[in-house]
């Protein structure tokens, strides 16, 4: 879009919002060719009408020339002509807002006495100390995100005051659904994924053992996804305090403006990450707002293999991996629906909300392999298995995603490609899963 008519936009972003019905919009838009079917049903996922109006025009600012006639010949197929001459003008109805006034404070100086004004009165502050009643701060840290998760820990569950924790005591805790994408249509192109089977069982396993009800689903290609998708969005979440969901499938990089990345059917064509987790947000599924959804992604997030950097023999650790390790790989997607392009990054970033209870964590660095084993299954959810059995009766999710960072970026592949977890955290509190009755520390 050319630079005038995208400060025409800006200029007039308060009344489109305001006053834009998109919902008529969409087909003219699609027909025209400026959006394509994954953009249209990104944009309706977004939210109520003026949220989907506010995510439209910030789009259209990365498409092309036509974009803006586009837009003004939709404006008047659907009626709304106020809204076209409003543009085509080029100025905003709204008068403009007054500028803020910036009153600086008055600071006033604290009196100055001299030794020899003995008789003005001298304020003095005692230091107050602790008497022998109080009780000595305790030298255990207490869980957070922040501790490291060398350190070793009292007995028990010690939580902070300053940092609340999820409810996670409902019997059962909540859904969790596992996608296990192995073998893949000719069409697709794709491989299938041998070594998958063992990560979906002990992924399921660990679950049940968390107190999750579990839901496995495979071979789906993208439109099952989305159903199965679509279908826990409707479930009743109201008497639950979590749901998870787990991909386990070969995954791609695409343009996107919240989390990156995408999982493939096994018919070949993706689901965006963003929209996965868009199904579950608070606007498509209120019985889950204000708790947390998690998502766990093996899947490569691109194509770039990871050779790491020389580190000091303290670092240093024998590789693991042979030569059965595949890839969830597939090349960047270069469908017209990517709209990351360095001019249009810095604007999307800093306007988009931020999701809120949300938490994907995804097995590999986003544009990098995923490394799986065809005997053993991948390293991340095998690690992540093992972090889950030893630290879930003590550790909050976000540490032990730290601890699976470090173990997994230890590993190589073939002796010389790595893999480097992560994740987006958008959580609000700590989460404790709740811990298997074999597991629970015993309390003094």
């Amino acid at each position: 879009m050319e630079e005038r008519h995208k400060r025409i936009l800006q200029r007039n972003r308060v009344n489109l919002v305001r006053d834009l019905d998109p919902s008529d919009m969409y087909d003219g838009l699609l027909s025209k060719g400026i959006f394509t079917q994954d953009m249209i049903d990104e944009i309706k996922s977004s939210g109520i009408r003026r949220d989907q109006a506010r995510q439209l025009v910030r789009d259209l600012e990365t498409r092309g020339s036509q974009a803006f006639p586009a837009l003004i010949d939709c404006l008047h197929e659907t009626g709304q002509h106020s809204l076209a001459e409003l543009l085509l003008d080029g100025e905003p109805q709204n008068q403009p807002l007054p500028q803020p006034v910036h009153v600086r404070p008055v600071v006033r100086p604290l009196p100055v006495y001299s030794p020899m004004d003995t008789d003005k009165p001298v304020h003095v502050v005692t230091p107050v100390y602790p008497t022998q009643s109080v009780k000595p701060m305790p030298t255990t840290p207490s869980p957070s995100p922040e501790r490291e998760f060398g350190k070793p820990r009292a007995t028990g569950r010690v939580r902070r005051d300053s940092i609340q924790s999820y409810k996670m005591d409902a019997n059962p805790c909540g859904n969790c659904l596992i996608i296990n994408n192995v073998d893949f249509e000719p069409k697709s192109e794709l491989s299938n994924r041998t070594g998958s089977n063992i990560d979906c069982d002990k992924l399921e396993r660990r679950f049940r053992s968390l107190n999750f009800i579990v839901l496995v689903k495979r071979n789906l290609k993208q439109k099952q996804i989305r159903q199965e998708l679509l279908a826990l969005s409707k479930v009743d979440h109201s008497q639950y305090d979590c749901c998870v969901v787990i991909m386990l499938s070969h995954g791609t990089e695409v343009g996107h403006n919240r989390f990156p990345g995408a999982v493939h059917g096994v018919d070949g064509p993706n689901v965006p990450v963003q929209h996965i987790t868009n199904y579950l947000n608070g606007q498509n599924c209120p019985s889950l707002q204000g708790k947390p959804k998690i998502f766990f992604i093996q899947a490569c997030g691109g194509g770039e293999r990871d050779t790491g950097f020389e580190v000091s023999p303290d670092e240093a650790r024998t590789c693991i991996g042979g030569t059965g390790d595949q890839t969830d790989a597939m090349p960047m997607s270069s469908s017209s629906d990517s709209l990351s392009t360095q001019s249009d990054e810095p604007d999307a970033r800093a306007t988009l909300p931020t999701p809120s209870d949300i938490l994907v964590s995804y097995s590999t660095f986003p544009g990098y392999v995923s490394w799986r084993d065809t005997q053993a299954g991948s390293w991340y959810v095998e690690t992540l298995d093992n972090i889950l059995e030893e630290n879930a009766a003590t550790d909050d999710l976000v540490t032990m995603l730290m601890i699976v960072n470090h173990e997994v970026s230890q590993n190589s592949a073939k002796g010389l490609y790595k893999q480097m977890p992560g994740s987006f955290n958008f959580l609000r509190k700590l989460l404790y899963f709740q811990a298997p009755p074999c597991q629970r520390p015993i309390q003094s």
